[in-house]
């Protein structure tokens, strides 16, 4: 078996702890909704199933239903505003991060990130943490 030439690497909670910039996008989408916030603590059990699941979760306080098709349709749309305001603020890269893509950059690996973020919060994300490249 011959050398890896290529690493494929998940984004959120493998490279990148995102969840502050999501729980205040969160925030802010319920603070508009005349509903009360949920705070990053509650934001951190609620990923890893998409922004869909997020929103939804965030509207029922809880992991498991289904909100008002309406409150959703208009929360998810609030969401998406919000996140592409503040994504990248308050993120960061989890310790040790740069130093290993910078290592396996250095010995000639092609790196490339899979996630099930959209693109138009994934590229972003990765141009303000500085690991675009």
């Amino acid at each position: 078996m011959g050398r890896f030439e290529l690493i494929l690497t998940d984004l959120d909670g493998t490279l990148v702890d995102s969840v502050p910039d999501l729980a205040s996008a969160i925030d802010g989408m319920m603070s508009q909704l005349d509903l009360p916030c949920r705070g990053e603590e509650k934001v951190r059990q609620w990923i890893g199933n998409g922004i869909d699941r997020l929103v939804a979760r965030a509207l029922l306080d809880q992991l498991e239903g289904e909100p008002d098709s309406e409150l959703f349709q208009s929360a998810l749309r609030l969401f998406k505003v919000l996140y592409a305001q503040c994504n990248g603020h308050h993120s960061t890269l989890y310790q040790g991060v740069r130093e290993g893509l910078d290592w396996l950059n250095s010995q000639g690996y092609m790196l490339a990130c899979v996630t099930n973020k959209a693109e138009q919060f994934t590229i972003p994300l990765l141009k303000a943490l500085d690991i675009h490249h």
